[in-house]
């Protein structure tokens, strides 16, 4: 995880399929890893990127916060529809949804709070 406690800066984002392979990737979920820029995913507000492996999905999900997802390479779905590189997607509080990659991607994802699993074995990450 990036520090807290001092500023930082990723430059080229755009071009992040160019040099993720330099970040402290962490495991997330079943084909999905993930690097941690701010919070712990578990209260308050965070900031990570995600990177979907081909097929990897993120099961149905609630948010109690708002959730603005940057899609940086690559292509997700979810039921609103396929989201492109250059793509920004928010979803607001009470919303659902599963977000798969058919082809794998990475996303900025910055969340107001944690999400809720609607499906309750589901594991939590």
């Amino acid at each position: 995880m990036a520090d807290a406690a001092r500023a930082f800066s990723l430059k080229d984002l755009f071009r992040i399929a160019d040099w993720e392979h330099t970040l402290p990737w962490a495991p997330f979920r079943d084909g999905i890893d993930i690097y941690r820029l701010c919070g712990d995913g578990r209260s308050g507000p965070a900031t990570a990127l995600l990177r979907f492996r081909p097929g990897a999905c993120v099961p149905l999900h609630e948010h109690i916060g708002y959730e603005h997802i940057i899609v940086l390479a690559g292509s997700q779905l979810d039921e609103n529809g396929r989201a492109e590189a250059g793509t920004l997607i928010v979803n607001p509080p009470q919303t659902c949804h599963s977000v798969r990659s058919e082809t794998g991607c990475i996303a900025l994802a910055i969340y107001e709070q944690p999400v809720v699993f609607v499906d309750s074995s589901a594991p939590r990450p």
